[in-house]
């Protein structure tokens, strides 16, 4: 079992077997070490959207840089399956457009406020997202009954959506196949720097050994990354979610709090709950799902749950990415690891092995969480 390698990835989740994974497709060796069964683990409990609209209030580089990977995503599945070799399209990836639905004439007026105050915070030409009526709704989704109060929609074309769990395991697959190592139940307990000569890990499978560390492990990341004078303040954020039985394929598009998937499932969700690390799930969560799933369609109101999961979201203190770079270590932290598995396999790749600078990840320095000084008289 290889113990050493050129770059060792702290957490294997979606968005460590990313960067892994571009860092094999460039010939590089990599441990990837996965963390403790009791760890949070967002990347089996989430949504599955690759999505653009309503993200990055405040912040236009985290709107910039979601366009970027929602147009690079369909090559980026192409190769991940050729990687993995997977001839199935197990990973169901669509980018048919995406719909967030408003409610009553305040509502849908709201929404396009929203809209409208981000593109201006962007500053961009044209625009990808568009507001439509109850009528359009209907007319791009003929067999979807519409609840009395959906208003209309926002519609954004690059959105779209993705079997996650399907994703995740071809990023692992794509990892061995490329030769990487992986090692399970390694929750990395301290890290050591050898020196300058690299890095030594103590981890619950053993020491390893890497020239460089790139931690991205979640909400476990500040703990590690601090060992190594990176700083990623995230917090947890619980998200509840409802899947139904399987049902007839009657909703085309994919919408912020509802989507049906390939084989015919209702996913229901999800609750935004800020309640430290539990990942419990509640009955008064679930009725919240419930009634926002009948306010959108009655089609649900005879839907036999199959399941109900939480999940914890990887939380930083403006929702936008961090990407911190040192020397010989770099952390990765996001609550999006779906829609930016590109980036993170392509730009944030390119940028730790010291390629051309490019500026599209500088925005996103924890140093832009720093309070501002205070002018002396």
């Amino acid at each position: 079992m290889t113990k050493s390698a050129e770059f060792a990835v702290v957490g294997a989740g979606v968005v460590g077997a990313s960067i892994a994974y571009g860092l094999l497709k460039r010939g590089h060796s990599v441990i990837l070490l996965d963390g403790a069964k009791t760890d949070p683990r967002a990347s089996g409990a989430n949504f599955g959207l690759v999505w653009v609209q309503g993200k990055g209030p405040g912040v236009p580089e985290y709107q910039t840089l979601t366009r970027i990977s929602s147009d690079a995503w369909q090559e980026f599945a192409r190769e991940l399956a050729d990687a993995a070799c997977d001839t199935n399209n197990s990973l169901a990836y669509e980018r048919n457009g995406g719909l967030a639905f408003t409610f009553g004439e305040d509502g849908f007026q709201e929404r396009k406020n929203l809209l409208n105050r981000l593109h201006n915070e962007r500053g961009a030409d044209g625009d990808d997202i568009e507001m439509i009526d109850r009528a359009e709704v209907q007319r791009m989704m003929p067999d979807f009954e519409l609840g009395e109060e959906v208003s209309g929609a926002s519609f954004c074309w690059r959105d779209g959506c993705v079997n996650p769990l399907r994703l995740h395991a071809l990023l692992l697959q794509a990892v061995e196949n490329l030769g990487g190592s992986i090692h399970w139940n390694a929750k990395v307990k301290s890290v050591q720097d050898k020196n300058g000569s690299g890095w030594q890990l103590s981890t619950e499978a053993g020491d390893m050994w890497a020239g460089h560390v790139v931690v991205a492990s979640g909400l476990g990341a500040k703990a590690i990354a601090k060992q190594l004078g990176l700083d990623v303040p995230v917090r947890p954020q619980r998200g509840q979610v409802l899947v139904s039985q399987r049902m007839p394929k009657v909703m085309g598009l994919p919408a912020s709090t509802l989507r049906q998937t390939a084989d015919g499932t209702f996913l229901v969700g999800a609750t935004k709950e800020d309640v430290d690390f539990d990942e419990g799930t509640s009955l008064s969560a679930a009725a919240k799902l419930a009634r926002n799933a009948l306010r959108i369609t009655p089609m649900l109101k005879n839907m036999n749950v199959v399941r109900h999961w939480a999940g914890l979201r990887v939380m930083t203190p403006d929702g936008a990415p961090i990407y911190d770079f040192g020397e010989n270590a770099s952390a990765a932290a996001c609550h999006s690891g779906i829609t930016l598995a590109p980036i993170h396999a392509d730009l944030f790749v390119n940028r730790i092995l010291g390629a051309a600078h490019d500026p599209k990840l500088d925005a996103f320095h924890p140093s832009r969480f720093a309070a501002p000084a205070i002018a002396q008289d």
